[in-house]
């Protein structure tokens, strides 16, 4: 499973994820607690991770960054058209 952009909505204890191909095919959907998510974004390869920008979003921005990946924090009036779609 090669994972090219991962869109994460965050939560309090709870993140369901979004995995999509270079093809724009989605090749992953979870639902995961706070220390999976950890966990799971430690043995992905380095891929765009994005999400809403929010308090805890630079948190895990910087985890994230930790491992390799690129992070970009979306500003909220840019995220409900996807949600929609």
């Amino acid at each position: 499973m090669y994972i090219k952009v991962l869109g994460i909505d965050l939560g309090k204890s709870s993140f369901h994820l979004i995995g999509c191909d270079s093809h724009d095919q989605q090749v992953c959907k979870k639902k995961l607690s706070r220390q999976k998510l950890i966990t799971f974004i430690a043995q992905l390869p380095p891929c765009l991770i994005a999400f809403e920008a929010c308090g805890g979003a630079h948190w895990l921005g910087r985890l994230c960054m930790e491992h390799g990946h690129d992070v970009r924090l979306i500003p909220p009036q840019y995220v409900k058209p996807f949600v929609k779609g």
